[in-house]
């Protein structure tokens, strides 16, 4: 008979799992994992529940601190043996064990990623049923399972070192999966935990001491497992490891066959085998250990029937599958390449047009000024900041050489510096930069950068592409109206300096565009991407309006249709992309290697 569930919870996660995000929602790991939840953390590091954006399913993937800062010169060597003994124990392949799909590091943290599970852990199901224990039918199905699985590992060189019911999975169909394979020893090299990275209270002598462990390291730890299984009582837990070690010494309190009497007779002996605390003297096969403990307590198929049954009754309305996962998640989840390509349509559209504009002052025909924008068109698609390359040499060629002097030179000059200085500090480093400088040249409308700037740059790359492109498209409107004469375009551009409207438009276009980047990543999430375009949005209108009253000396104008409303539109289209693509992160552009 199935033990009874003594409470139900609506997830599949113990409320001391349940733990506030260690990491933003739709951050990006090793530019292919977006992260969904955060599962908790345990003593190796955080486990995060997570979309493969490129086989488009859910992986869960641990994640682990390095401590290699400041150690000792022998601990590269240290961790490079705990990384090896990991990647070894990723190579296993049983049903019984969690399917390890890749395992990388970085600077910082080393990544396991492995098979999602929908189940829940051996440690949540006993804090479910009534007496935290599981029947002898149960146990046999467990142990035998679970045995099935380290005998495999052993039989290829590979030690757990860290059994305990939370690293045992159980799924929705009852299939039971050991997790966590060489994490003990990865541990031990990065810094975490004492003796080689267990737990304590299923730690034997030899791994709390720091000696040599081998295959009835494990056995020890399966023994405490199946006794707690049966009991609900982990013999030797204690607060320190030298506590443990004297209970372990000590022996169990009482005899399992008075607690349990279904355990007397070769389960009991089969149990005192594998606790024993000198190793010479404990059972040396998990293979011996399991076939006994499970022959002796009873039936593994009722058993497998019976944790069935129990996971049944934790809620059929948690069980979904990814494709049920999928149609729910955000699109920048399931198709993360939608950002990449607004990037590099927009470059191109936008770097195409203005080449083919200039290049109609520059080029002879009609037909060159084609074959330029098209090739202008590809390179800012390939690459997104080749397009403003083009676009802002072109327009510097343009005023050298239309007419000749001093004044051609020293304006085409200037313009240059400007724009090679703004992109060696900002122009080359986002795929965003070329489309937010570009717009104000391709609509008329200076401040048409800082909408898409502060939805998409970093406060100090918009303020930077904001500047260049309210001064670029001033000076394009003046030039494209003169027909690129440097001498008009320059005296043109002097007047429009002169005007005070001029500066508190632009100074409205830049701090709008630092402000709503600012914003948009002071938390992650949509909504202070929203609170940032809004308030970049009502800035931008006020200076307008305020430039008006001082064009008008001192009288409330209400600023032009084609200023503003281009304006109110960009900041709208700029939202739409923002919750598109999704919410950015940290203080970093939001640029995703779609081509991975």
């Amino acid at each position: 008979m199935a033990s009874s569930i003594r409470q139900q919870s609506p997830a599949h996660l113990s409320p001391e799992s349940r733990q506030p995000n260690a990491t933003a929602r739709g951050a990006s790991i090793l530019g292919r994992y977006r992260i969904m939840e955060s599962c908790g953390t345990g003593g190796f590091g955080t486990v995060l529940t997570c979309w493969d954006t490129r086989l488009q399913r859910r992986v869960a993937i641990k994640r682990m601190p390095l401590s290699t800062r400041g150690e000792a010169p022998g601990m590269a060597s240290t961790l490079a043996e705990g990384l090896a003994e990991a990647r070894t124990s990723s190579m296993l392949a049983h049903p019984n064990i969690i399917t390890v799909f890749d395992f990388e590091r970085d600077d910082e943290c080393a990544y396991l990623v492995m098979e999602y599970v929908e189940g829940i852990t051996l440690s949540e199901l006993l804090q479910r049923v009534e007496g935290g224990t599981l029947t002898p039918d149960e146990c046999a199905y467990l142990v035998n399972s679970l045995g099935s699985a380290l005998a495999y590992a052993h039989e290829n060189g590979v030690l757990h070192l860290d059994i305990k019911p939370s690293n045992i999975m159980i799924d929705r169909t009852g299939k039971v999966k050991l997790c966590d394979f060489g994490m003990a020893t990865l541990a031990s090299a990065t810094g975490f935990g004492d003796a080689r990275g267990g737990t304590v209270g299923y730690m034997p002598p030899e791994q709390i001491e720091g000696l040599v462990v081998d295959e009835r390291t494990d056995v020890f730890a399966l023994g405490v497992v199946i006794w707690q299984a049966l009991t609900g009582e982990c013999p030797f837990a204690a607060a320190t490891a030298e506590q443990s070690l004297k209970l372990i010494k000590r022996g169990p309190k009482m005899s399992i066959s008075k607690m349990v009497p279904d355990a007397s007779g070769m389960t009991e002996q089969a149990l005192l085998g594998a606790l024993e605390p000198n190793p010479a003297l404990r059972t040396p096969s998990i293979s011996d250990f399991a076939n006994e403990v499970s022959f002796a307590l009873g039936d593994t198929s009722r058993g497998s029937d019976s944790i069935r049954l129990l996971l049944s009754q934790t809620g059929e309305e948690d069980e979904v599958d990814d494709e049920a996962v999928a149609a729910e998640l955000p699109l920048h989840f399931r198709y993360p390449w939608i950002e990449g390509a607004i990037q590099r349509v927009l470059a191109a559209a936008l770097s195409g047009w203005l080449v083919y504009e200039v290049g109609s002052f520059v080029f002879n025909t009609g037909n060159t000024a084609l074959i330029a924008a098209l090739t202008c068109a590809v390179a800012a698609a390939a690459w997104p900041p080749l397009g403003s390359v083009a676009v802002f040499a072109l327009i510097a060629f343009a005023l050298v050489t239309t007419t000749s002097g001093v004044t051609s030179i020293l304006l085409g000059g200037v313009f240059a510096f400007l724009v090679v200085t703004w992109w060696a500090i900002s122009g080359w480093n986002s795929k965003h930069s070329t489309a937010a400088a570009l717009l104000p040249l391709a609509t008329r409308v200076p401040i048409a950068s800082a909408a898409y700037a502060g939805a998409f740059l970093t406060p100090g790359n918009a303020f930077l592409t904001a500047t260049i492109g309210w001064l670029a498209s001033m000076l394009y409107q003046t030039a494209l109206a003169t027909g690129f004469d440097a001498s008009m375009t320059a005296q043109a551009l002097l007047e429009l300096a002169l005007m005070p409207s001029n500066w508190i438009s632009a100074a409205s276009c830049v701090f709008a565009a630092t402000l709503a980047a600012a914003v948009t990543r002071a938390r992650p999430g949509i909504a202070f991407s929203i609170l940032g375009q809004v308030l970049g949005l009502a800035l931008v209108c006020g200076g307008q309006l305020l430039a008006k009253r001082v064009e008008n000396g001192g009288i409330w104008v209400a600023p032009t249709w084609d200023t503003v409303g281009i304006a109110v539109v960009l900041w709208v289209f700029a939202c739409a992309v923002r919750i598109l693509v999704g919410p950015a992160h940290e203080n970093q552009e939001a640029d995703v290697d779609e081509l991975a």
